[in-house]
């Protein structure tokens, strides 16, 4: 079962990456560090040597607008920093 949703690039996580060798997903919220772990190992063909993780609930946004107010929510999700073993990298943009 795929737990990786998508790879989290920000300007705030690639400067961590640059930094401290740390990656960021986004995964499934029932997913733990070890199959997170174990996806980005086979994966991406690297080292996984840590995993962090956070789950962020939604929040209720709200905005003026010409026909009235505007109610909404963002979307609760669950965030993973993984990181890796010293050599090893990972290239979002090498399939572009």
């Amino acid at each position: 079962m795929a737990y990786i949703i998508k790879p989290l690039v920000t300007e705030k996580m690639t400067q961590t990456t640059e930094k401290q060798n740390k990656f960021g997903f986004i995964v499934r919220p029932e997913a733990n560090k070890i199959e997170i772990q174990k996806e980005v190992e086979a994966r991406y063909n690297v080292t996984v040597t840590d995993v962090n993780t956070m789950v962020y609930a939604g929040k209720a946004k709200q905005r003026y607008t010409r026909s009235g107010l505007l109610k909404g929510r963002t979307n609760a999700f669950k965030k993973a920093i993984v990181t890796l073993k010293d050599g090893d990298t990972i290239d979002f943009y090498s399939n572009i």
